[in-house]
């Protein structure tokens, strides 16, 4: 008899300290989704702050509601909600932009604290955004700066006294592995290295602990964990230490000490306001608030450990249901080690998920072989863990993955 038949993932469903958040989610009637490591769910009550802020705030209070509403400080006042959950203070924490862009941001002010070394190091495989970001700094720097990239066991080795900042991602995007932030934090530290860590796979999901850990700089995104809506503003963090040296090099209106003084010349604003550049998106502002107060409601001990007992499932019942089906686990399946999706290896990989699709079971692809299986807590039941498996079994049993329509990937994997 399996370890984990229905009966004994129900019981736990039963006893879920987290159960009643999932009613605090829309979802369509018989989907398992198991993508909210890419596109978090959307909370209800999303949906009525964003009719506020269009019909109300918008329709009626138009321009007056940047005060009326609050919105002119909306980017501290998020960034403050998400400080809790990064283990940071108020005031280190900024939503503003793109992850991507904020990344030029953080790294841009990094090497400005490092004039003298010349080296912006990461990992290969890292998230391409984080890598490509890094390749244009160091193209427009004409050569006086250089972007790195070595294996990730070799990291730290290379942490010379030409290297200015380092960059990596805490939870790895495809595999989900979870780096220990404190001791490379701590290392880089000992060489005279800055870190900028990238969170997006973290924030929401496992517990972060910047300023336990020492951080630098770090940045993430808000549509992932934090179930902020698709394309919602992401965030960056600056330690209270480095905020009155570290300059941006995007010195927009909203980071001028004085925004509405109009001056010619650029005045930095003397907190984290400075890291902020144009106008911000007050939509996308809202929606975020919305996840992430929810977020805030649960306890991120709970988040977490339930995470791992996800995982701990899933791993379980692929091994029971379809080790002979030409699966590679990927992840760490050491606990400790392994963030909040689990991602296997398959040569068919891609046709494998959009028929898991068809089937209303929803993860995602990465190239060249890798499918994604995002776990969150405050939707997910541990009973959804083994459909979703006998699922996976079926589309292999059948070859349901041999299908012409998917001979060719589509835009969006």
């Amino acid at each position: 008899m399996s370890r984990w038949d229905r009966a004994a993932l129900e019981a736990l469903d039963k006893a879920d300290p987290l159960a009643a958040f999932r009613e605090q989610f829309q979802f369509p009637d018989g989907l398992i989704y198991l993508d909210g490591n890419s596109l978090g769910a959307l909370p209800r009550r999303t949906l009525a702050r964003v009719e506020q802020t269009v019909t109300q705030e918008w329709g009626e209070g138009l321009i007056t509601s940047w005060l009326g509403a609050e919105w002119i400080t909306a980017p501290r006042r998020v960034g403050a909600k998400i400080a809790r959950l990064l283990g940071a203070e108020p005031g280190e924490v900024i939503v503003a932009d793109s992850t991507s862009v904020n990344l030029f941001k953080a790294i841009t002010a990094a090497l400005s604290l490092r004039p003298e070394r010349s080296v912006i190091l990461s990992e290969t495989g890292n998230f391409p955004t984080d890598l490509y970001m890094m390749q244009g700094i160091a193209a427009f720097s004409g050569g006086r700066i250089r972007a790195e990239a070595v294996h990730e066991d070799a990291v730290l080795a290379r942490l010379g006294d030409d290297v200015a900042v380092l960059l990596l991602t805490q939870v790895h995007y495809k595999t989900g592995a979870v780096r220990d932030m404190a001791e490379v934090t701590r290392r880089a530290h000992q060489a005279g290295v800055l870190v900028v860590w990238d969170l997006s796979h973290s924030a929401g999901a496992i517990p972060v602990g910047l300023n336990e850990a020492d951080a630098d700089f770090a940045v993430g995104c808000g549509y992932k964990f934090l179930n902020g809506g698709p394309g919602a503003p992401a965030y960056l963090f600056a330690a209270r230490r480095h905020l009155a040296q570290a300059m941006p090099v995007l010195s927009g209106w909203m980071g001028h000490a004085a925004p509405f003084a109009f001056e010619d010349s650029y005045r930095a604003a003397e907190g984290i306001e400075r890291f902020l550049c144009g106008t911000p998106p007050i939509l996308g502002m809202a929606a975020l608030e919305c996840g992430v107060d929810l977020l805030a409601e649960a306890d991120m001990a709970a988040i977490r450990a339930k995470s791992l007992q996800l995982g701990r499932v899933f791993m379980d019942l692929m091994d029971e249901h379809v080790a002979d089906h030409g699966f590679t686990l990927v992840s760490p399946r050491e606990d400790p080690r392994r963030g909040s999706h689990v991602s296997y290896a398959h040569p068919q990989g891609y046709g494998i998920m959009q028929a898991l699709k068809e089937r209303g079971v929803i993860g995602d692809f990465r190239d060249p072989d890798v499918l994604r299986f995002g776990l969150t807590p405050l939707y997910l039941r541990h009973v959804d863990m083994l459909d979703a498996v006998l699922a996976i079994r079926a589309v292999c049993e059948t070859r349901a993955w041999d299908d012409p329509r998917w001979a060719v990937r589509a835009a969006v994997t």
